[in-house]
């Protein structure tokens, strides 16, 4: 194929415009949307280059979701648009509501504008389920509604990962960094469930979703076990990755509070967001954090790939590989 045929086909792709690109799991989507066969474009606030780029064609958007014309370009002649950008910390709850519910607003808006006929899909959260357990929690939750509303409620979908894993992420790598020593906490109590997926296997159920899902319908993720797994299978997990054996210590709920009231004040006495508040200790406290089995994806539209334990071992090879792990 020549240079101009190159060019001629991929621009006779399908656009599919993110928001969030940039992010862990938003360079994953971004693959698997390439992998498909769209054009995507990016809504981005700095360079968005990245490792996960590297061999990639992509358009950019410069701008945020408090840019009417930035998100206007971003919508224009889309076939699809997967809203992924939010937060996952802030200052105090207005924080989360001015990104997490007025920016899938102002996306909605801009979709219905632009590309009425095309397909919205907002990535949310598992824990909008419960949006009375935190900020966040709340935001997400209000982040559908606004999105739906605005685009309206038969024609955008919804996807609730549950807790996502995979290279590039810091936030599990707590995990793996509690599993090398001689004693790991466990955060949760035992009755607890918490559904996971790796982020290629997330990111691969969205592209398919935002091509094939159902309009109108909220969809959970999951890998192979919907049920979840309790706090220590995890760490038994990663600690099985490391080839290690710490002794689990179990943490109580009233520590746990006790630490998240902590970072409530400092996050008010210092100005700056912090993740684990007393919102958040009651998002980890909370029992059910499996997928529901009615929320699913049917298995002849999408089917994880990635189990657990060869999940948590190719993560840990990769953190090593990276220098993350010793």
């Amino acid at each position: 194929m020549t240079g101009v045929e190159a060019d001629d086909a991929f621009l006779a792709r399908p656009v599919a415009s993110v928001t969030g690109g940039t992010g862990f799991l938003g360079r994953f989507i971004v693959r698997a949307l390439d992998a498909a066969g769209y054009r995507v474009r990016l809504l981005v606030r700095g360079d968005p280059m990245h490792p996960q780029f590297q061999d990639l064609r992509l358009e950019i958007v410069p701008g945020d979701l408090n840019n009417p014309e930035a998100l206007a370009r971003l919508a224009e002649g889309v076939a699809v648009l997967v809203h992924g950008a939010g937060l996952i910390k802030a200052r105090d709850r207005a924080g989360f509501m001015a990104v997490n519910r007025d920016g899938s607003r102002a996306v909605a808006e801009a979709m219905a504008g632009r590309a009425p006929d095309a397909r919205l899909v907002v990535v949310s959260s598992m824990a909008a389920r419960e949006p009375e357990l935190s900020d966040y929690a709340g935001s997400k939750w209000a982040g559908e509604e606004a999105a739906l509303a605005a685009f309206g409620h038969d024609r955008a979908l919804i996807v609730r990962p549950p807790a996502i894993y995979g290279p590039w992420d810091r936030e599990t790598l707590a995990v793996f960094k509690a599993a090398q020593g001689p004693v790991v906490p466990v955060l949760g109590g035992p009755g607890a469930r918490i559904a996971l997926i790796h982020a290629q296997d997330c990111a691969a159920a969205i592209a398919v979703l935002a091509a094939r899902g159902t309009p109108g319908r909220v969809y959970e993720l999951s890998d192979q076990n919907p049920g979840g797994y309790a706090w220590g299978e995890l760490l038994d997990a990663a600690a099985a990755a490391l080839g290690t054996s710490p002794r689990r210590v179990p943490v109580p709920a009233a520590a746990l509070r006790l630490v998240g009231a902590i970072g409530g004040l400092r996050a008010r006495l210092t100005g700056e967001p912090v993740m684990l508040n007393t919102g958040k200790v009651r998002e980890m406290l909370h029992l059910d954090w499996s997928a529901r089995p009615d929320k699913l994806p049917p298995p002849d539209l999408w089917q994880p790939t990635i189990g657990l334990d060869n999940g948590f071992r190719s993560v840990a090879e990769w953190y090593r590989s990276a220098g993350w792990l010793s």
